[in-house]
């Protein structure tokens, strides 16, 4: 790659291939390069704008007459646990939480392997390896950190550390908020309701460090495998005016937001 490309993004337009989300619909992707310097600037431009990071790729849906995919942002100071969030949490408080640096283990790979296995042993993650593993958490130009979350020990009040390794939380830090790049848990403890709870988590991590908002990649209404975020309100999603913000009515002004 030349300096020239590192300097000015380059942006490039993926060839139609079968939507994961949507039956009978393809998908095209317009993605760039994040490297260099600016990595870091260049990912949190493109995020305001509804793109989302893979490794060193940003990327954004550019489908042929299709907008299914809206980008989502929680706005942490103002969210406020439903019934139903807080059951989740207090089914969770022997869970602790420790942010690290974004450096894969053999551990984390073993709960990978059999998240995918149970929950999504047919999409295109399916044949990852451990080196694939290390590539996708490694692979970055930009702020990342991991986030373990572990069953609490009698220890855990010092240590600040649990025992068993549950979930896996891949986030990177932006200038407003924290992006969840991708997350996964140990799908024997399915009751818990992990993934609701990571998000959860990072909505308190990101008021705790003074961040606005906390990015869950794209809200897609009629996909059971993305309208689950809708859930997180107040939110804001990406229109082509700006972002609109939804609160718990679900109404949406027509006024975008900064």
């Amino acid at each position: 790659m030349t300096q020239h490309s590192r300097d000015t993004p380059q942006f490039y337009l993926t060839a139609p291939s079968p939507c994961p989300y949507l039956p009978g619909r393809h998908e095209r992707k317009v993605f760039t390069h994040l490297v260099g310097d600016k990595a870091g600037d260049l990912n949190d431009l493109l995020t305001h704008g509804g793109f989302r990071r893979s490794q060193s790729i940003a990327y954004r849906p550019a489908c042929d007459q299709c907008r299914a995919c809206v980008s989502v942002r929680v706005v942490a100071n103002e969210f406020r646990p439903s019934r139903n969030f807080r059951k989740i949490l207090a089914r969770n408080t022997d869970i602790v939480g420790e942010q690290r640096s974004a450096v894969p283990t053999s551990e984390q790979y073993s709960v990978f392997r059999a998240y995918l296995d149970q929950r999504h042993r047919h999409g295109g993650m399916a044949d990852m390896t451990v080196l694939d593993y290390a590539m996708m958490v490694e692979d970055s130009h930009v702020e990342t950190r991991i986030i373990e979350y572990r069953r609490r020990n009698i220890d855990s009040g010092i240590t600040g550390r649990g025992s068993d390794l549950l979930a896996v939380a891949l986030t990177d830090v932006l200038s407003d908020g924290l992006s969840m790049v991708y997350s996964f848990f140990e799908p024997s403890e399915q009751s818990r309701s992990l993934g609701t709870f990571m998000i959860l988590d990072h909505i308190n991590r990101a008021r705790r460090q003074g961040l606005p908002y906390v990015y869950l990649g794209y809200w897609i209404e009629g996909s059971k495998k993305m309208d689950y975020k809708g859930r997180f309100l107040p939110q804001q999603r990406l229109a082509p005016s700006g972002w609109l913000r939804v609160d718990a009515s679900g109404e949406v002004p027509s006024e975008p937001q900064d």
